[in-house]
């Protein structure tokens, strides 16, 4: 068996659609999207990932960005509300494909929710309240997670999509962050490293156990990772990050359930 379980999706062929926030719309080579997409799998792969791919469809621009669809814990899967009204369909998806791992509990109206604003780390959930994520959504979330164990903290986060645009962790002590973007005060406790100035959206980190994968577009970044003794795998990801996307945003991984769970 495989260590962790890795949800993807498809890079639809409707992909310069995509919704966009904060940059222009700029051309994507959706061709070259599809491939460093596949790339990504193979290095979740190589880390211990049994990969599980949705496949994508042309009414949903920006299915391939899974991770807004869904939040997994040891427990359950939650499925989100994205704040962006022609992204709701790409949950039925997601919520088929995640059943045989995890029960589902789901938002309701009018939270609105993005898995983006969403990093656990430990038993601390932090959400930031963005564009895309409610009071309302903040607070069902918290109602569903406390009697599991989890503590919920609402975080401001400002000139980025999600908070996982701000702040991402590098281990269960560590964040890496860009403190022009998420205020290291609102994360008592942990350690920082903090993105290249010369790199603002560099804060975007996937975790694979004690493995991480990483934008190649962010090379001062990534030394720093490595200077400390990180082991981290660089993906070519540049046709995903014009549509608003990183690493994060393409996956769901989580450990598979044992026996007795």
């Amino acid at each position: 068996m495989s260590t962790f379980v890795a949800i993807t999706r498809g890079v639809s062929p409707a992909f310069a659609s995509c919704e966009l926030t904060h940059l222009e719309r700029i051309p994507i080579d959706v061709t070259l999207a599809v491939e460093q997409h596949a790339a990504y799998e193979r290095a979740l792969e190589s880390l211990g990932c049994q990969v599980e791919g949705i496949p994508a469809t042309q009414d949903l621009p920006d299915c391939v960005f899974v991770e807004d669809a869904a939040v997994v814990l040891d427990e359950v899967a939650i499925l989100m509300r994205p704040g962006a009204e022609p992204r709701r369909g790409e949950v039925q998806a997601v919520a088929r494909a995640l059943l045989p791992h995890r029960p589902i509990l789901s938002l309701e109206p009018p939270a609105t929710m993005d898995g983006g604003d969403v990093m656990v780390v430990d038993r601390a959930i932090f959400v930031g309240a963005s564009s895309r994520t409610n009071l309302p959504g903040i607070e069902q979330l918290r109602q569903m997670v406390a009697p599991l164990g989890y503590a919920l903290h609402p975080v401001s986060v400002s000139g980025c999509l999600h908070l996982k645009s701000a702040v991402t962790a590098l281990d269960e002590a560590t964040l890496l962050i860009n403190p022009s973007r998420a205020r290291a005060d609102q994360f008592r406790g942990f350690a920082f490293i903090e993105v290249d100035e010369a790199e603002p959206t560099a804060a975007n980190i996937v975790r694979v156990g004690p493995h991480l994968i990483y934008s190649a577009g962010f090379p001062r970044t990534l030394g720093k990772l490595q200077e400390r003794g990180y082991e981290v795998t660089a993906v070519d990801v540049s046709e995903i990050a014009k549509a608003e996307g990183a690493v994060t945003c393409c996956s769901l991984i989580f450990r598979p359930l044992t026996p007795g769970d």
